[in-house]
């Protein structure tokens, strides 16, 4: 019999940690929280000091049964949960409900699931952190109360469903506030002056227009460009100055939570959802061929860059051996934030550096073996030297107007040699030399208009909500999640859009609770929860400073906020009862109703037509439609006598090559209009 049992969250974690230990080892799994605030009330005694009054988590009796079994034959029982305020909450929930005495050395942690990690905690328990609990149960009753307390007034007020929150009422309104932006936003006009220039060797460059002499000039209008034009028509650009100058790239840092996040969405096109499930498996235990199962990566909530002294000098060992000494950089100083950082934790890096991407590929699935390979490259990339590159500047002149030209050349590829998610900056010149006389082959004038500020995407979503102070490692996809599935804002390409819900909701709670959804309120919090976890402030004194305010603006939005009706006439009127059918919102967002409701019962599904007759049939319209997974995508009215689909939007137009069907389609650099068919390369600017 088993004299010593280990309890972790996860089934997965279990099957790994339980082959590390021997036989006097029982490991088994709480499958995440086994305590919680009810879902049908609010759960916290506001009158005997904001009280939380936990319960069992329904379904969990036969969890809770075999874990109370266990922990009865056991000697020694180990609470193994992860390194963070979550894990430390449900390791004293799981010390409640099996009794184990308060000041019992009964936690173990550790940042990698490796067999040397957890024969080395298993040596080393301490007790349960109190500090880390009350900082978990002060934002678990915040939540609790912010939600609880406003959510059933937009019930009330708007329509059932809806909800508020701490974090993702915040990241609404950030997400609302920049489509107001982009609404207001002004286009400015201006202009660029390019010149293809031609060498005495025949090789072309482009210069670009700098300005006077050696003051830049902005140009804002077509008439100054003629004016310009004017003055250079038919003449050569002198070369001026070359200058050469050494500039260094250093390496990315390695991988916090966000900057995952981030870099997966951008580099892989993950969701931060995708990320963090794929990262979660690779932490846990993945089987490895000819080591059996073993964690991959180190603990992936965490928003420390720390990495620990073993860690580099292995990080250094495999550099010198396989890459050269001279590439070995060692870690380099880094900024901290003001808010103060669990340095407990490491930046999220492989458990060992010797498992090589490549090496292993067999053993992971395809988002594994990217997720990993990103991981793996960052740690590596981090320890290692700057890039060099030579970077030229080549000013030319005609009369007073002076043109620049730039290029680089890499000279040294540091850390660029193994991170190969970073892009190359190498733009070469030909050869130029101070004098010479350079034929100008054609001027390009070029009108532009300044952009309104990019919509947020996940990634640039994450970045802000961090810059802002705003949520936690373990809160950003969740948070997105959330609001997703609320139809608060929903996704086109990859960019968040505000839905008519998501504005509206946002406006209520500006007006009535604009303290609660405050970006420097919720980054407070924020602080304030850290404060907690040191040992700094009580927990229940931020909860009352919270809602003493938030029980006044509730009451006060009580007998102000009227009711709000979201229904719109859509010009039919009902089949059975002759009433105008109206546009309302279910849980699986719009459809069309009668008004007669409940009388007449008369439902059908909302066709969002975009204006355009379907291509292939000519009959039907082309109407925004969603996926089972929530991706819009288009198709005809006429479905399912019409099978046309397409997840870009369709234009209007027909290609001038081949002439099937045109769509947009949009990535960083901006809108274009292509042609769907692979055979077809035809392509063309969108006009602003």
């Amino acid at each position: 019999m088993a004299k010593n049992l280990v309890i972790v969250e996860s089934p997965a974690k279990a099957k790994t940690i339980g082959k590390f230990l021997g036989r006097n080892y029982t490991v088994k799994a709480s499958v995440g929280h086994i305590r919680d605030l009810p879902k049908s009330k609010l759960g916290v005694d506001i009158d005997n000091n904001f009280e939380p009054q936990y319960i069992n988590i329904r379904g969990k009796g036969p969890v809770i049964n075999e874990l109370k079994k266990e922990a009865k034959k056991a000697e020694k029982v180990f609470l193994a949960t992860d390194p963070d305020r979550e894990g430390e909450a449900i390791s004293w929930h799981l010390a409640h409900i099996l009794n184990l005495n308060e000041d019992a050395k009964c936690r173990i942690e550790f940042n990698e699931i490796t067999k040397d990690s957890i024969k080395k905690a298993i040596k080393s328990p301490r007790e349960i952190n109190k500090d880390l609990v009350d900082a978990q149960q002060a934002r678990r009753v915040l939540d609790r109360l912010l939600g609880y307390k406003i959510s059933p007034l937009l019930w009330q007020k708007v329509r059932k469903g809806l909800s508020a929150g701490r974090v993702q009422s915040v990241a609404t309104r950030i997400i609302c506030d920049r489509e107001e932006e982009i609404k207001n936003f002004i286009p400015e006009e201006y202009w660029n002056i390019n010149l293809l220039c031609e060498t005495l060797s025949k090789e072309e460059v482009e210069f670009k227009f700098y300005g006077e002499g050696d003051s830049k000039v902005e140009l804002k209008s077509g008439n100054e460009v003629e004016n310009i034009l004017d003055n250079i028509k038919d003449k050569k650009l002198q070369i001026t100055s070359t200058q050469v100058k050494e500039r260094k790239k250093s390496p990315p840092k390695p991988f916090t939570t966000s900057m995952l996040q981030q870099e997966a969405s951008n580099k892989l096109g993950f969701s931060t959802k995708k990320t963090m499930m794929v990262a979660q498996q690779l932490y846990e235990g993945i089987e490895i061929k000819g080591e059996g199962t073993v964690g991959l990566i180190s603990y992936i909530r965490t928003d420390s860059q720390r990495i620990s002294d073993e860690a580099v000098q292995k990080g250094k060992e495999y550099i010198v051996d396989n890459i050269g000494s001279e590439y070995y950089g060692g870690v380099k100083d880094k900024k901290t934030s003001n808010k103060k950082v669990q340095d407990a934790h490491e930046a999220i890096r492989p458990t060992s550096i010797n498992r090589i991407p490549d090496d292993i590929k067999e053993s992971l699935n395809k988002e594994q073996y990217q997720l990993y390979k990103l991981i793996w490259e960052r740690f590596v990339a981090s320890l290692m030297k700057d890039a060099v590159y030579d970077s030229y500047l080549v000013n030319g002149q005609i009369g007073n107007y002076t043109f620049k030209a730039t290029g680089s050349k890499l000279k040294f590829d540091g850390f660029l040699r193994v991170y190969s998610f970073a892009t190359s900056e190498d733009k070469t010149l030909p050869h130029i030399e101070e004098g010479m006389n350079l034929e100008v082959k054609e001027i390009l004038p070029k009108q532009h208009f300044t952009q309104p500020p990019a919509r947020y995407t996940e990634a640039t979503l994450v970045r802000t909500l961090e810059e802002l102070g705003i949520g936690r490692p373990s809160t950003y996809a969740p948070t997105i999640a959330t609001i997703v599935a609320r139809e608060y804002v929903q996704k086109q390409g990859n960019s968040f859009y505000p839905t008519e819900i998501g504005i509206l909701v946002t406006e209520i709670m500006k007006e009535n609770f604009d303290k609660f959804i405050d970006v420097a309120f919720t980054a407070e919090m924020e602080r304030m929860l850290d404060e907690v976890e040191e040992g700094d402030l009580k927990w229940k004194k931020v909860v009352e400073d919270v809602y003493t305010p938030l029980k006044e603006a509730i009451e006060l939005a009580e007998e102000k906020i009227e009711k709000v009706s979201i229904e719109e006439e859509t010009g039919e009127n009902c089949e059975k009862c002759g009433s105008p059918m109206v546009i309302k919102y279910g849980r699986f967002g719009k459809f069309v109703s009668c008004k007669n409701y409940p009388e007449c019962k008369t439902t059908k599904p909302l066709l969002n037509k975009i204006g355009i007759t379907c291509p292939k049939c000519k009959d039907g319209e082309i109407i925004i439609r969603k996926s089972k997974r929530g991706k819009i995508f288009y198709g005809c009215s006429k479905y399912p006598d019409c099978d046309f689909v397409s997840w870009d939007k369709p234009t209007g137009e027909k290609c001038e090559k081949c002439g099937e069907y045109l769509v947009y389609k949009e990535n960083k650099k901006g809108k274009k209009i292509v042609c769907p068919n692979k055979e077809c390369d035809f392509e063309k600017k969108v006009e602003i």
